[in-house]
């Protein structure tokens, strides 16, 4: 597929057409943009959080956020079609962890860098 060159109206500088051409896709900043707005819900965003430092089941999930297992499910099922987290189930236990992927870990890391908090031993 040839990628398809964009050319301003108005030349402003040499800058503003390497900008553009390096502008991501569509496809990539939906993407991206669908991650964060499930992080933008403070319970999600606890819950991914959580979810980078351990795999867990929904009971504990709950417990650990003092809130319902209905909820967490709710929660869950959210981040996990965005791409953020995925399951694993052992027996007739799920288990919820987060995705080992580029972006949750960027995103993991800007958390903790904005937040001033560190990753538990």
């Amino acid at each position: 597929m040839s990628e398809k060159k964009i050319i301003l109206p108005h030349r402003h500088s040499e800058k503003d057409n390497r900008i553009v051409e390096k502008m991501p896709s569509p496809e990539t900043i939906k993407t991206v943009a669908d991650a964060m707005k499930q992080l933008g819900d403070p319970s999600r965003l606890r819950i991914f959080w959580l979810l980078c430092h351990c795999e867990e089941c929904v009971i504990n999930i709950a417990a650990a956020t003092e809130m319902s297992s209905p909820a967490v499910s709710h929660h869950l099922k959210l981040l996990k079609s965005a791409g953020l987290i995925v399951a694993n189930r052992n027996g007739k236990e799920m288990y919820y962890r987060a995705a080992d992927t580029d972006m949750v870990l960027k995103l993991h890391h800007t958390i903790e860098e904005v937040a001033r908090i560190s990753c538990p031993d």
